[in-house]
């Protein structure tokens, strides 16, 4: 239990290559791999999460400690793989058209993937019908829509009539969000959810597969 809580810390402070040592020196320890990702590395993003929303800490720091998650992920993937542990859910993750930002979306997807949750990232100035596609390749449970500017906003819209239309709005949820967007504008465009940062949508998102 001790090693899971220390794994949690250096996930929380960023040190990306002594967590990844660690995680390798555990699973050569015979802990399980699902009890790594669970108890060290869900556990530590959400601590993060929670002091973000709290603004103990700031993006910076989220940032880093994404990555330290992610690196100590690329080393735990394999066992996962061979101990049959699935994501519990798949999600889409773009910036809409005609807009091109993208650190929100890059946060978002890092800290959604601290949850357990398959992350597809589509990029920027993706159209609906692109998003669509995504949908039906990947079997997408969630698509979450980034929008920067409120030119483009009208693009989240645009997205889910585009679902709609193609047959598969009761399939997904839609989470929106980025800077103009409001839960106002999320309920006029018939959207599942809106949170206002990073932390919060990784809680949404993975609250929709509990």
């Amino acid at each position: 239990m001790a090693r899971f809580e220390e794994m949690s810390l250096l996930l929380q402070k960023g040190k990306a290559k002594d967590l990844a040592a660690m995680v390798q020196e555990a699973l050569a320890n015979g802990t399980p791999a699902k009890d790594i990702l669970n108890e060290s590395l869900v556990v530590g993003m959400g601590a993060v999460g929670e002091r973000f929303k709290k603004n103990e800490v700031f993006v910076p720091e989220v940032l880093i400690a994404a990555r330290a998650m992610n690196m100590a992920l690329n080393v735990l993937k394999p066992a996962l793989a061979e101990s049959g542990v699935e994501p519990v859910g798949t999600a889409l993750i773009c910036t809409v058209k005609g807009d091109l930002h993208d650190i929100g979306k890059n946060l978002v997807k890092m800290m959604i993937e601290g949850t357990g949750i398959r992350v597809i990232d589509l990029g920027v100035d993706c159209a609906p019908e692109t998003i669509v596609a995504a949908i039906k390749e990947h079997n997408a449970d969630i698509v979450c829509l980034s929008a920067l500017l409120t030119t483009t906003m009208i693009s989240q819209k645009d997205t889910i009539e585009a679902i709609k239309a193609a047959g598969l709005r009761d399939k997904v949820k839609v989470m929106v969000g980025g800077a103009p967007v409001t839960q106002a504008f999320a309920d006029e465009i018939g959207a599942d959810a809106y949170t206002s940062d990073a932390a919060s949508a990784a809680e949404r998102a993975r609250a929709f597969f509990a």
